[in-house]
């Protein structure tokens, strides 16, 4: 009987061992969760990969994303897209209103939409599609990468998951990507926490400038939200 209690203890033991290494502690449960926690814990680099768009020349999209010291919301997109990424436009296009009445683009934030589907989005038609979505290019801008391998290793690193549908479109996740004024990607938000997200980059971009106060930063959870 002891023998028997004491197995089925060490067995438990293992068990928890084992699931508290595969959640983090306990802190998530799902890949995505884990993703977004390894995110917080230890920022992601920006790859050096080309991309161009409306008003922006050819260039390492890490070199651009710094070199005006800027914090980005950044989500990604195709234009041929007629359902999630219509809803990621709408979200950014609350972003942008939000944006334009609390500052300036002096005041250190902009949305980035990153085109997956390079090969289709030029430059032109990312134009037109941020017409069509209201954008100001003083907030919000849109690039591609047009170099189909150099997608695919962006993608990889921000865990962008974009698989072909079979009817000419794609399959992706959404997510709302922080990166901050050095170019490095620090928080994924759901789109739901738009809100959330804006506000921390706000205080990313008050860091970035010496004037976030002590202790302002918003609650933030290093969590995930599978």
């Amino acid at each position: 009987m002891l023998r028997t209690a004491f197995a089925a203890l060490l067995l438990a033991c293992a068990g928890y061992a084992g699931a508290a290494w595969l959640t983090h502690d306990f802190q998530v449960w799902t890949a995505e969760g884990a993703r977004r926690l390894e995110v917080a814990l230890q920022p992601v680099p920006v790859p050096a990969t080309p991309v161009d768009g409306p008003g922006v020349a050819l260039q390492p999209l890490n070199a651009w994303l710094a070199g005006e010291g800027r914090v980005s919301v950044v989500d990604f997109i195709y234009t041929r897209c007629e359902t999630l990424c219509l809803s990621l436009g709408g979200v950014f296009q609350q972003l942008q209103r939000r944006l334009q009445q609390g500052g300036t683009p002096g005041d250190g934030v902009r949305l980035v939409s990153i085109s997956f589907d390079g090969a289709h989005d030029t430059p032109e038609r990312l134009a037109a599609y941020a017409r069509g979505l209201g954008a100001d290019p003083a907030w919000w801008r849109f690039v591609r990468a047009p170099d189909a391998g150099a997608t695919a290793e962006l993608l990889r690193r921000f865990e962008v998951v974009v698989v072909p549908d079979g009817r000419g479109g794609y399959e992706h996740n959404a997510a709302l990507l922080v990166l901050d004024a050095r170019g490095r990607l620090v928080r994924v938000f759901d789109v739901a926490e738009q809100d959330l997200a804006l506000d921390y980059a706000r205080h990313l971009a008050r860091q970035a400038h010496g004037t976030a106060p002590t202790g302002s930063a918003p609650a933030v959870a290093a969590r995930g939200a599978g």
